[in-house]
């Protein structure tokens, strides 16, 4: 099941991104006066064609391989011109029309991650107040100077509501001068101090997938809970095994579960196996046979049943850590602008950083991962498929800009250069360039497939 929800959340994601991109180089085309032939959603045969009502019948293709797209312009190089579509196609519209073409593509991504991220902001993001745990001794952290049950305020003078904004800004302030500056307080309403992490020269090994908070020797505070099923999401694990909301775990393969911490780390250390679990229900025991499903989370394959916390049950969880960001419709779009903003920002320092060896290559993820991110967040709900969506059209933006022959950006300084010389590139360059573009491509697929590969394998 959770290999079907993987699938379809990746064949959804990859639809509705490739449409925006494409439908982004598809609206300026012909706003510009270019001649659109074909917009195809995927690759190959046409499932299902239509033509449009426009004076140029363009054809709409939904296509048989749902792995990408494309926009087919009127091309001389293609065959004859029509003399009614003379200065329509690509070639015969000026070089700055063109270079709009290809960054519409780009745009649209960073535009559709503005409304995902608005439309997230309105539905309300829950997340935890970021109040530090035991900190491990002799770490950085310690050494830093920060102590037990202090809440970071900033990082980097950046508000942190949520440990999830505390990590990305972590990042963002590490990749800096190797300096993560915190601001914390014993509580919200004490007097703050700020506590300045000296990692320099750990960035590479701190930025891969998981290892910031535990390489810093942080922990996010956890309370006493009991193990006390709450929401049980479709078609999970523990709905399978007919585990239900107000069930409590008490063993599992024999060993005592004793809190609802204890029972995460059994779960997680046990990804796609059997284990017989002792619940009490309604305080009479029983025991089911519990098949884990396994997700990918922050770069490692880990156990997941589908079932959350009943926080009406926890012992010790104050109200004031549950940190939901919600904003109303014009609040919300300007947060989602911001964090289109920041997160471009970050994705382009670490992809910098990488490029020189400062962070690492494992950020890189493939197909395999990435359908995993999407089936996981899609069972999350509405506000984490937002949220992913997202993140991926802005990587997917990014992508397409870097100048690599065969995408945008390189396409891009194929028409800086004619606009410099006066003469397109011949068709000799273009060829080569097209193979060095290729073997770059190649390069980048074989890292995230690997990554991918060493993920699986733990």
């Amino acid at each position: 099941m959770s290999f079907l929800i993987s699938v379809f959340a990746f064949l959804l994601a990859i639809g509705v991104l490739v449409a925006v991109h494409e439908y982004g180089h598809f609206w300026v085309a012909r706003k510009l006066g270019f001649k659109v032939e074909r917009f195809s959603i995927g690759f190959g045969r046409p499932l299902l064609k239509w033509y449009g009502r426009d004076a140029d019948r363009t054809e709409y293709w939904l296509s048989a391989v749902p792995l990408g797209g494309y926009v087919k312009m009127l091309d001389e190089r293609e065959g004859p011109i029509a003399p009614e579509d003379q200065g329509r196609a690509f070639t015969h519209r000026p070089v700055p029309a063109r270079i709009a073409v290809l960054l519409a593509g780009a745009g649209a991504n960073f535009a559709f991650a503005v409304v995902a991220f608005w439309l997230m902001f309105m539905i309300g993001v829950p997340g935890v107040t970021p109040v530090v745990g035991p900190v491990a001794a002799e770490s950085p952290a310690q050494r830093a100077g920060l102590r037990d049950n202090e809440q970071i305020l900033e990082v980097g003078g950046v508000r942190t509501p949520t440990w999830e904004s505390a990590v990305l800004a972590m990042l963002d302030d590490m990749l800096g001068d190797g300096v993560i500056r915190l601001t914390v307080a014993a509580d919200a309403q004490a007097p703050s101090r700020v506590v300045e992490i000296d990692v320099s020269g750990r960035e590479s090994q701190l930025t891969e997938p998981g290892a910031l908070l535990t390489g810093l020797g942080i922990a996010p505070w956890s309370p006493d809970v009991p193990a006390v099923l709450g929401d049980i999401s479709p078609g999970g694990s523990a709905q399978r095994a007919d585990l239900r909301e107000g069930d409590e775990i008490i063993a599992a393969d024999g060993q005592s579960i004793g809190s609802w911490s204890d029972w995460v780390e059994f779960v997680r250390a046990r990804p796609d196996s059997r284990v017989e679990v002792e619940y009490l229900r309604d305080e009479r025991p029983g025991s089911v046979v519990l098949e884990i499903d396994s997700v990918i989370e922050d770069g490692q394959v880990i156990g997941r049943i589908g079932a959350g916390v009943n926080l009406d049950r926890a012992r010790g969880l104050a109200e004031h850590l549950r940190a939901e960001q919600r904003f109303g419709p014009v609040a919300a779009l300007g947060q989602g602008a911001v964090r289109t903003w920041d997160m471009t920002g970050l994705t382009l320092r670490m992809l910098g950083r990488m490029v020189t060896g400062d962070v690492s290559v494992k950020n890189i993820s493939g197909p395999i991962s990435i359908g995993q991110y999407a089936g996981f967040s899609l069972v999350l709900g509405a506000s984490a498929f937002l949220n992913f969506l997202a993140i991926v059209s802005i990587s997917l933006g990014i992508l397409n800009l870097l100048p690599i022959p065969m995408l945008d950006g390189g396409q891009i300084v194929y028409q800086l250069v004619e606009w410099v010389k006066g003469s397109p590139l011949s068709d000799r360059t273009l060829l080569i360039c097209q193979q060095l573009g290729l073997g770059a491509l190649l390069v980048i697929m074989s890292f995230a497939f690997y990554n991918d590969i060493m993920r699986l394998m733990g």
